[in-house]
């Protein structure tokens, strides 16, 4: 037997923070050593924070980080765990995002990512320089470039985040050069389902390069991003661990290294693929290093938990139902969270509440975060923190109705959040009288309902620039998408919270926070037809579309790059119940105000990140602002 353990752990850092940021990373190094890690595995660019964007750029930013990894080095240094970190490299004229190897006091190693992602929300390539295969060289007298590690226990690899996620990665190689453990180290975003994604991905390389995989992952938010945490090993494709997610925090499993080798030379495929790799050319450069690692004498046989072999474990799974709301509503609350706590500009939460479910979802999510920060209080102290720090305001106008003021009432008495009404009726007469004096005649009925819309905003904005608090803007992705917000009204605020999130998964969310939580407040809501109130008896649907229907086009067109015509017969097999005429003048609706929108799109705030379409122009989905829909009429 070669028992080793293998620690992963999620740390959570402040882009720019490089002192900071170090005293996390040595924290959970340290925490990981005093566990009997033989390796300890730390995220990408834990040192200086991910996405570093063009902040790369400085070089005193880089040169920091470079002090950055000295400093870890010499502070783990009376320690044999073997560590691996993601940090920043500077190579005649180039930066590099590498996995840096330490041990024992000595940087051994850099090794650059290959597989610089510029898509959806990466734009590594913009600052990044690639590396390569077979390429050597030294940074500050350090090796840098293709390599493997030689230790007392087997051969290490690393590699940087996206490098995992193509099946003709380095990862291969450097295993027919004969690394057994290869050790990922990630700041992979979540998304909406990733996790299974993730697994299975994983599990693949391991089985495909029978290699023993590691894989750990940033936990938190840094502009929108939001990383989930957690990590898994798998050996030869056997899943052995699975770390928590969305937490800091470091998770362990002991492997067999033996295994590994044996099923590799039981492998006749892989073998043969070995040796004509070896035969075809030059492999990963192999350093030795001569420092014994961890103890490993102690180490237990990683048995199975319920002492078979052969059987399954007792299954503890969450429903897909739980599992996608939970994932989705910690992703939410963490990227409250950490915009506030990290930019360091804010003291609390606000919020316009018009009782109706997007403003009922945005404050949902703010108060599971302040559960959260509030954790260690007992219930009386937490509500009263609560109290202090969330805002609500109710601002009527003559459409507003008695079951939304009640909606809105109820559910800040369900959760401890203060409760003010704010009328914005005799405003709203008086801009409407000075917009009518300035066009000399009548409004149009939208310009009556932007008029409210903006006076809330105002207010809103008045109060957090005074009490110092976030302004939190409560639209969906389904109605920005469409441009049914207003510019100047509620469109505003500092961070978008469900701007990404379509309308029918926020009325899901909200179904399943009242299956588990029963507030009044939330029932209350759902029982009334979705409207922003703001002309007599609007409803939202009514409006637009169907909401399922909406979100199907939104998907189809903007997803799946679907023409106008392709959408409409998609539709079809979707919603059989609604014949083409309806299909298509949904469709050619969607398709105007979508277009005609863009230009709102670029006004709204930082919105957060939790799936593969986004409608910040400069994360998933780039389009142009000047462009109209005549080629879809070719």
């Amino acid at each position: 037997m070669r028992l080793i353990r293998i620690a992963l752990a999620s740390v959570n850092p402040t882009v720019g923070s490089v002192q900071s940021n170090t005293d996390r990373a040595v924290a959970a190094a340290v925490a990981m050593a005093r566990a009997g890690a033989t390796v300890g595995a730390l995220p990408e660019q834990v040192l200086g924070g991910y996405p570093p964007e063009d902040l790369i750029q400085w070089r005193g930013f880089v040169d920091a980080q470079w002090r950055a990894l000295l400093r870890f080095a010499a502070e783990t240094k009376h320690h044999g765990t073997v560590f691996a970190l993601g940090t920043v490299a500077a190579l005649k004229g180039h930066l590099y995002n590498v996995a840096a190897v330490v041990h024992r006091g000595h940087i051994l190693g850099l090794v650059p990512k290959e597989k610089l992602p510029t898509y959806n929300v990466f734009y590594e390539s913009r600052t990044f320089s690639r590396g390569a295969p077979n390429v050597y060289d030294e940074v500050s007298g350090v090796p840098f470039g293709d390599l493997v590690f030689s230790f007392d226990f087997g051969k290490l690899a690393v590699e940087v985040c996206e490098d995992v996620w193509s099946p003709d990665g380095p990862q291969r190689r450097r295993c027919y050069a004969g690394a057994e453990v290869v050790v990922n180290l990630s700041a992979s975003p979540y998304r909406m389902g990733v996790v299974n994604t993730r697994r299975e991905m994983l599990a693949t390389r391991s089985g495909d390069n029978q290699c023993t995989l590691a894989y750990t992952n940033c936990v938190g938010a840094n502009d929108g991003l939001i990383f989930d945490g957690g990590g898994f090993v798998f050996q030869n494709g056997r899943p052995m661990l699975e770390a928590p997610r969305w937490k800091e925090s470091f998770a362990s499993a002991v492997v067999d290294l033996d295994r590994t080798l044996r099923l590799r030379t039981e492998n006749t495929t892989w073998r043969t693929d070995c040796l004509d790799a070896q035969r075809g050319g030059a492999l990963p450069k192999t350093l030795t290093a001569h420092g014994a690692t961890a103890d490993r004498a102690g180490l237990p046989y990683p048995a199975p938990v319920h002492q078979s072999f052969f059987l399954p474990g007792a299954s503890a799974a969450r429903s897909a139902r739980e599992e996608f709301c939970e994932d989705l509503l910690d992703a939410l609350a963490l990227g409250v969270g950490d915009y506030l706590e990290k930019t360091r500009a804010f003291k609390g939460i606000a919020l316009a509440l018009s009782g109706g479910r997007d403003s009922l979802l945005t404050l949902l999510i703010a108060w599971r975060y302040t559960q959260k920060r509030f954790a260690d209080l007992d219930e009386a102290a937490r509500r009263a923190q609560t109290g202090e720090f969330l805002r609500a305001f109710y601002m009527p106008s003559r459409y507003s109705s008695d079951h939304t003021s009640e909606s809105a009432r109820t559910i800040c008495q369900d959760l401890g959040v203060p409760f003010q009404v704010v009328p914005i009726e005799e405003a709203f007469n008086r801009e409407a009288e000075a917009a009518r004096t300035m066009v000399g005649g009548a409004l149009t009925g939208v310009t009556e309902q932007n008029v409210q819309a903006r006076i809330r905003s105002q207010r809103m904005w008045n109060y957090v620039n005074t009490s110092g608090f976030l302004f939190l803007q409560t639209g969906n992705m389904s109605e920005k998408a469409m441009g049914y917000t207003t510019i100047g009204g509620d469109l505003e605020g500092a961070l978008a919270v469900l701007a990404n999130v379509p309308k029918t998964v926020v009325i899901y969310l909200l179904e399943y926070l009242l299956e588990a939580y029963g507030f009044p407040g939330i029932k209350m809501t759902l029982s009334a037809p979705a409207g922003p109130e703001l002309a007599p008896n609007q409803k939202g649907e009514d409006e637009l579309m169907p909401f399922p229907v909406l979100d199907a086009c939104f998907h189809l067109y903007a997803s799946e790059k679907l023409s106008p015509a392709e959408v409409v017969y998609a539709l079809g097999s979707i919603f059989p119940e609604y014949d083409e005429a309806a299909r298509s003048a949904w469709v050619t609706k969607f398709t105007r105000l979508f277009v005609q929108s863009i230009y709102k799109w670029v006004q709204a705030p930082l919105s957060l990140h939790v799936g593969n379409l986004d409608l910040e122009r400069e994360r998933a989905l780039q389009l142009p602002v000047v462009e109209t829909t005549e080629w879809t009429r070719a």
